[in-house]
């Protein structure tokens, strides 16, 4: 079965780095895999995607370049590394596939709802 598990989170004083990790297992491949997060209170928004097909990475707008991620294929991870985090950053992050290239990453960063297989989820909180 199709397995996405996050790891890495927890907490980190504003300003601070964290790096997040999702391991992908019982898939042969994927077209696009993405961060999203959830605050309470809050709708889940897209974080990330990145494209398989063309290496090519999204990210929010509102991110200001704070985040970057990056792919290992061989160990079937994909990170998410995190700096100059700030209070507004906490939520939970979750990992997620699409498996059926009905989309790209352009409208998968905004309509979640078009991923195919998600994580558990991993908490950060960003306080002093």
């Amino acid at each position: 079965q199709v397995q996405l598990v996050e790891s890495g989170g927890g907490l980190v004083q504003p300003g601070g780095s964290l790096t997040l990790s999702c391991v992908v297992s019982g898939l042969l491949d994927y077209y696009s895999i993405g961060w999203f997060r959830q605050a309470p209170g809050n709708e889940r928004e897209g974080v990330s995607c990145l494209s398989v097909r063309d290496g090519r990475s999204l990210y929010s707008d509102s991110l200001n370049g704070r985040f970057s991620v990056a792919r290992d294929s061989a160990k079937g991870t994909i990170y998410l590394q995190m700096a100059d985090l700030k209070p507004e950053d906490t939520a939970v992050y979750y990992c997620a596939v699409e498996v059926q290239g009905d989309y790209d990453c352009v409208p998968l960063l905004r309509s979640p709802a078009g991923m195919d297989h998600w994580g558990k989820g991993t908490l950060v909180t960003v306080s002093s």
